[in-house]
């Protein structure tokens, strides 16, 4: 095994471990003793716990069963072995970890246990493995259907916020709304980082000044497309050639970026869109480059 690969496995594993300690956290801290509702796969078994009062620990594990192995037909061996561990680990810890009890303040229980909720999510997801198996099926649901995986995960949350509306209760059906939205924004700062990347496309006809702006002063690497620019209403037939700049960078240069774009064209076309995932190339000024 080459020293890369190992040290990737103890990454991974130093992230599932986190994340699974979180997720206990969470669970035993906020949401079990104040009875308290989640969205996925993790809501669903509070759910059960709720209604029929079965172990939390065994339903933690048998709610993700299903879905461990259809991830391991639809993802891979290794990932449905990961996700198996990290569900018995989570269960081990619900049961022998002493976690305090912080608060009965149904506002502080539904915000600090969605965020250290997803936080234990989204480092089982860094590290390789499903703590809450929703993506799994919304995966699975996404080959059989026309919908993205955001939608079929808002689908089945409703669901679920349903049912607990006309079983708990509404007021315990909000809560859980609210912890399911908290807990998603943590996961997605998890999964993707605080710095949020941003791809800016800039149509100029002073194209060659911006491309040297963009590279010597804010030390960013460029990709640029050969394309055309008019095409307007009144004079279709009338157009030019000209190169279109593209760039990444992070949500926080992007109006430095577009500053500097409008000194040298107060006309050009600048466009955003999100990134989810980057790496490699220039994407960060090192200290030290001029």
């Amino acid at each position: 095994m080459s020293t890369h690969s190992t040290k990737e496995n103890i990454q991974d594993f130093f992230y599932s471990v986190s994340g699974i300690l979180f997720a206990g956290f969470a669970l035993k801290s906020f949401l079990v003793p104040n009875h308290f509702l989640d969205g996925g796969v993790t809501g669903g078994a509070l759910l059960i716990h709720e209604t029929y009062h079965i172990p939390i620990t065994m339903l933690v594990i048998l709610c993700n069963v299903p879905f461990i192995i259809m991830g391991g037909y639809l993802i891979g061996r290794s990932f449905a072995i990961r996700t198996l561990l990290a569900v018995i680990g989570l269960a081990l810890v619900l049961t022998f970890v002493p976690y305090p009890v912080i608060t009965s303040d149904k506002l502080l229980v539904s915000i600090f246990g969605g965020v250290f909720l997803g936080l234990g999510i989204g480092l089982g997801m860094r590290g390789g493995c499903a703590i809450d198996g929703i993506e799994v099926l919304a995966l699975y649901t996404l080959k059989r259907s026309g919908f993205t995986i955001s939608e079929i995960i808002l689908g089945i949350n409703v669901i679920l916020f349903l049912i607990a509306a006309i079983g708990l209760g509404m007021v315990t059906a909000l809560y859980a709304m609210l912890t399911y939205f908290i807990a998603t924004r943590s996961i997605d700062y998890v999964v993707e980082g605080l710095e949020e990347y941003i791809g800016v496309t800039i149509i100029s006809k002073n194209h060659e000044d911006i491309k040297k702006a963009v590279v010597m002063q804010m030390g960013k690497g460029i990709t640029v497309y050969k394309g055309e620019r008019g095409f307007m209403k009144d004079s279709f037939e009338i157009s030019h050639p000209t190169d279109i700049i593209y760039t990444i960078m992070t949500r926080f240069e992007v109006r430095h970026l577009r500053n500097l774009v409008l000194e040298y064209d107060p006309n050009a076309f600048i466009f955003t869109n999100i990134i989810k995932e980057a790496a490699g190339g220039v994407l960060l000024k090192r200290k030290g480059d001029h």
